[in-house]
């Protein structure tokens, strides 16, 4: 890795803490700080195992903090940013978007002028496919020249965030890349996305809520390949440019729980289906041939093996998801950050 010193931003996240744990474990010579502020989706116990690594340190703050966000650069030689720091759940943005706005757009500007400031740091900006709107059945899938089409107000934020991080690229000569991925799954996921919380309410003996008919279509990667994506980008990729990052693995969101439900030997009457969510987008697929040919990325966790590992883990770590579904670890959080 041609980086020794690398800002993660969000990196107490689902996407962002397994990035941490993949870099570490891969390269002995990078040291890495974690800036993240802890909201509803950060939690530490995801990188417990980390704590006592050297080459690893935790700093709380918001991106949003110019001045924490610029001392964080400046008292660590930081030669690369990754951003991972989203928020990033699209019920909650039907339901108030402002803390989207604040953190996917006025964050990552704040974070652009951070690395332009300190000698034009190489700039990594995690994305979505959600900024392609979305496809019908028969339509081709998306790709780096998709126009951008965000139809919530989670996605409006993150393809505003990708627009800046190109316009820092052409008006300062920023540095920077761009990864837009497709569903991610694995160990450590927030429980309120499909995948965990099926699973964990299945082991909770609960039922499982599906909105609308389950017909809506999601293209699923596993986050290990995604993050082995992200850092081919990081090494190989052409400064300026954009990579899509799919699994290849179009699926229905009722064949996902019907899955589950057979792989944790339930039955289909756990299944509860519900009011559809506003402006649900009916299908989300990536075409990742410009990753394969120019950085020689492709998948290669297979899905139902990796979902198979990934409900293990759930299984296998019910304290971790069983503090989380109760609000244990916030409480925690706010008695030692003070907030």
């Amino acid at each position: 890795m041609q980086y020794k010193n690398i800002l993660v931003t969000g990196g107490a996240g689902f996407i962002g803490s397994n990035f941490i744990r993949f870099m570490l474990g891969k390269y002995s010579e990078i040291k890495i700080v974690n800036l993240d502020a802890l909201t509803y989706a950060g939690n530490l116990e995801n990188l417990k195992d980390l704590e006592e690594n050297v080459n690893y340190k935790f700093v709380h703050g918001d991106i949003c903090d110019e001045k924490l966000v610029n001392e964080t650069i400046r008292n660590n030689p930081i030669d690369l940013i990754v951003n991972f720091a989203a928020e990033s759940h699209v019920d909650r943005s039907v339901i108030d978007s402002s803390s989207f706005i604040q953190t996917n757009v006025v964050g990552i500007r704040v974070l652009l002028d951070a690395a332009l400031e300190n000698g034009k740091i190489r700039f990594h900006h995690i994305s979505t496919d959600e900024v392609f709107g979305h496809l019908k059945a028969d339509e081709q899938p998306f790709d780096e020249l998709t126009p951008y089409n965000p139809r919530s107000p989670y996605s409006a934020s993150k393809a505003a965030s990708d627009h800046l991080a190109r316009a820092y690229f052409y008006t300062h000569k920023l540095p920077i890349t761009i990864s837009n991925c497709s569903n991610n799954y694995g160990p450590y996921q927030f429980p309120e996305k499909l995948i965990p919380l099926v699973t964990t309410n299945l082991a909770e003996n609960k039922k499982v809520p599906i909105y609308g008919t389950g017909e809506n279509i999601r293209d699923w990667i596993h986050v290990d390949d995604h993050n082995r994506g992200v850092e081919m980008i990081i090494e190989k990729g052409i400064i300026g440019e954009t990579y899509c990052l799919g699994g290849d693995t179009e699926k229905t969101n009722l064949e996902i729980i019907e899955k589950i439900l057979e792989i944790m030997g339930k039955k289909k009457d756990q299944i509860e289906y519900i009011e559809d969510r506003k402006g649900h987008d009916l299908r989300y697929a990536i075409d990742f041939s410009k990753a394969k040919s120019e950085l020689g990325w492709e998948p290669q966790i297979a899905f139902e093996k990796g979902l198979k590992e990934t409900i293990e883990w759930y299984k296998n770590n019910p304290d971790w998801w069983q503090k989380i579904k109760s609000g244990e670890y916030q409480e925690y959080y706010k008695k030692q950050y003070g907030e």
